[in-house]
């Protein structure tokens, strides 16, 4: 009896643990669908990617460094022809 019943205890993790296998084959299935759905309707609303904005977002700090020192030097041109040219 306990060589039986040992035997059914093998026989149920097999398959407890075959069962557990296919679960988790199909999680990973479903997974990578709707991944590539969620890609899909990204690209079909025209999302730009995380890369991209950061580089832009980049580019426009540049940009507003520049203009900050191009002001100042602007500022700094305009009240030498002040100066210069009074009144």
């Amino acid at each position: 009896m306990t060589q039986t019943s040992g035997r059914f205890f093998d026989e149920l993790g097999k398959l407890l643990t075959d069962a557990v296998g296919a679960a988790d084959g199909v999680r990973q299935e479903v997974e990578g669908m709707m991944r590539g759905q969620a890609e899909r309707i990204l690209n079909e609303l025209d999302v730009v990617q995380r890369e991209e904005f950061e580089a832009v977002k980049a580019m426009a700090q540049k940009a507003r460094e520049e203009n900050e020192t191009l002001k100042a030097r602007i500022a700094v041109l305009e009240s030498k022809l002040a100066v210069d040219n009074p009144g």
